[in-house]
């Protein structure tokens, strides 16, 4: 498919960076080759770059060495550290700080960090997490999920974060398209990146920076095309190709994301696979639903 002129991407954290998932054998060991094939395939599709360690990534099931070794070879196969941010949370703030060293270490260009997340935590605690990982001196990135964390960072404790050299950016998985404008006047130096695939085109329309994505793990070229489309408000191409893809887009909100891009990824030839326990496969009508929706897609030449 034909692309737009990209848009500028001026800091590492920006543009299309694909949360990627585990590339596991049948055995449930991790195949790093496949995954270096699938960061440099999403690289050459047009996509700016990866996050690895993240919940599509099934970080929470990952060993210290395993969870080393995805950045490592996502710098590696990326080609250039600022393509890669890893995410970083934990249970501890001390274990997340330690990632974050980790990370800055290999090369990477920023981490994902969520707020803590073993227990629904009071807002001093989040300031003291995210200071406490921004001291690594590599570039945080806020991940505001509150149906799994149970925090919700609103555009106010967003913009105190800011304020305070903690975070230089918000990966917004809401869905309330109306915090990205609330996000811009209390913060506008803050940077929003869309955090959910199925509100893409309204926050890229609200003034998204970036799009911390799972799409593109299917079909990265239509993808990259949608969202350079979105962010330059060329409304003739994204909104058709929006109201395509919103079949696919929208398993990101669901709580069976992972195995649905995995399964999706299956059917568009590529590496998707097995997940880890305790995630079953999907079942049988959501499989058929994921692979309905991918056929159309590919059939209608989406890649």
């Amino acid at each position: 498919m034909q692309q737009n002129t990209p848009h500028a991407r001026t800091r590492p954290w920006q543009g299309i960076m694909v949360a990627t998932p585990l590339t596991l054998r049948a055995d449930g060991t991790i195949d790093y080759d496949a995954y270096a094939a699938h960061v440099r395939q999403l690289i050459e599709a047009g996509c700016d770059g990866v996050v690895p360690n993240g919940s599509l990534g099934e970080y929470q099931t990952l060993t210290d060495e395993e969870r080393e070794r995805m950045v490592r070879v996502a710098v590696e196969a990326a080609g250039d550290g600022d393509r890669v941010m890893p995410g970083v949370s934990a249970y501890g703030s001390a274990e997340s700080r330690r990632w974050a060293q980790q990370a800055a270490e290999a090369g990477a260009g920023s981490v994902l960090l969520l707020p803590p997340n073993g227990y629904r935590c009071e807002e001093a605690a989040v300031h003291a997490h995210y200071a406490d990982v921004a001291d690594v001196g590599i570039p945080v990135v806020a991940y505001n999920n509150p149906y799994d964390t149970k925090v919700d960072m609103t555009p106010g404790l967003l913009a105190e974060m800011h304020q305070e050299g903690s975070i230089v950016a918000v990966k917004e998985f809401t869905g309330d398209v109306r915090r990205a404008y609330e996000i811009r006047e209390r913060a506008p130096e803050l940077d929003l990146l869309v955090g959910a695939d199925d509100v893409l085109l309204e926050l890229a329309l609200a003034g998204a920076a970036g799009w911390i994505a799972g799409c593109p793990n299917m079909l990265p070229s239509s993808c990259v095309e949608l969202y350079r489309a979105a962010v330059t408000g060329d409304l003739a191409t994204a909104l058709p190709l929006y109201r395509e893809l919103h079949p696919l887009l929208r398993w990101d909100s669901k709580p069976e994301f992972v195995q649905a891009i995995k399964a999706s990824m299956d059917v568009a030839g590529r590496h998707g696979g097995r997940t880890r326990p305790p995630r079953f496969p999907l079942p049988a009508d959501d499989e058929a639903a994921v692979r309905s929706a991918t056929e159309k897609a590919l059939a209608a030449g989406h890649s």
